[in-house]
């Protein structure tokens, strides 16, 4: 039995429980967690913006041991670090055929599937597959990545989402050029991880949009040369920091309407707007044909950063390693699994950076 935060339903309050993990079976390994992050992901999925069967228990972004590997599992043992995937390619689908893991057809396939079960015996859901917001999960084994050495254990659990995401929507989907100017709307905990990876890339000036003034501090610290608060007028303020013309590229980690127009009405002619913030069906967004054809600019979303994680983790770690990149930069909160509701409400007021889960 471990303790894990269970959704027993869609907008219902989790509850702090002691659940049934099985052994792992063929193709599977144990993991105990060192943490978990608290992922703006997880919140749509417990208010239904985004579909999960439940009861579940959530969280998706997590690090810790292998405890133990079942039956035709190579290549990890007890005793081995890892980062957990929650999007892992099957390989074999088409869109795997064409080298973009990241939209595999297959990857969601594990949340659909019980994994675990209540004390009374109710089946239990992993939330995208990981359940990481408990103190042990069982998982497939190519959902777990080997945790390149030199990399902190606990700070790791960032890797699974927040940095692969915002990295490779700058390396990856945006494909920022050194001394392009970027812009990027919304310093959560993925903002600052795409902050990082702009700084990283030599873009500049690297100006940071939010609608909290208090994470100017955060924003500064990850990178950003420049930091407004939100207002109607921001789209003109960002042409007046790149000699009037509009930024390179915009990043938008936010998901919303009125933030993804804002971003495109920023870049300049020709520009390269990333969508990497995950928005509701309501969420609508407009544009004209005329606008279209003058401004030449480019639209694009990003699924987990357009990454693979498994050739991108690699290459993140050395950046880490050299002290490049910042891991411990975007936590604001370190709690336990009590605390995941606070969590919640602090994303929801626009408030700190990511909140680490720590076992």
């Amino acid at each position: 039995m471990v303790r894990a935060a269970v959704l027993p339903a869609v907008n219902a309050p989790l509850e702090i429980a002691e659940i049934q993990l099985p052994d792992p079976g063929p193709g599977q390994i144990r993991v105990k967690l060192a943490a978990a992050g608290v992922c703006h992901s997880d919140l749509s999925l417990s208010n239904g913006t985004l579909k999960q069967p439940v009861p579940a228990v959530l969280g998706h972004e997590g690090a810790g041991t292998v405890t133990a590997v079942g039956e035709g599992v190579t290549g990890l043992a007890p005793g081995d670090p890892v980062v957990l995937n929650w999007a892992p390619s099957c390989g074999d689908c088409h869109f795997c055929g064409l080298g973009e893991v990241w939209l595999c057809a297959n990857s969601a396939a594990a949340a659909a599937k019980p994994y675990a079960t209540r004390a009374d015996g109710a089946e239990l859901y992993p939330g995208l597959g990981t359940a990481v917001f408990a103190e042990e999960t069982v998982v497939a084994a190519h959902a777990a990545l080997p945790l390149p050495a030199g990399v902190p254990l606990t700070e790791a659990a960032l890797l699974g989402c927040a940095v692969l995401t915002g990295w490779g929507a700058v390396h990856n989907s945006a494909q920022v050029r050194e001394g392009e100017s970027v812009v990027v709307f919304g310093v959560g905990g993925v903002g600052l991880a795409t902050l990082q990876a702009a700084r990283i890339a030599g873009a500049g000036p690297i100006i940071a949009v939010d609608v909290s003034p208090a994470k100017e501090e955060l924003a500064r610290a990850a990178g950003a040369t420049d930091f407004l608060v939100a207002a109607e007028d921001t789209a003109k303020s960002i042409r007046k920091l790149t000699g009037g013309v509009g930024a390179d590229v915009a990043l938008e980690c936010v998901g919303r309407a009125d933030t993804i127009r804002t971003a495109w009405s920023s870049t300049r002619r020709g520009g390269r707007t990333t969508v990497v913030g995950v928005g509701g069906q309501d969420q609508q967004v407009t544009f004209s044909a005329l606008e279209l054809f003058y401004f030449g600019r480019t639209l694009s979303g990003c699924v987990y950063g357009n990454s693979d994680p498994a050739k991108d983790l690699p290459v993140i770690a050395e950046h880490v390693r050299s002290g490049a990149l910042d891991l411990s930069g975007l936590v604001t909160e370190r709690i336990g699994l009590e605390g995941i509701p606070a969590a919640f409400d602090a994303m929801l007021a626009g408030k700190g950076g990511r909140a680490l889960i720590v076992f």
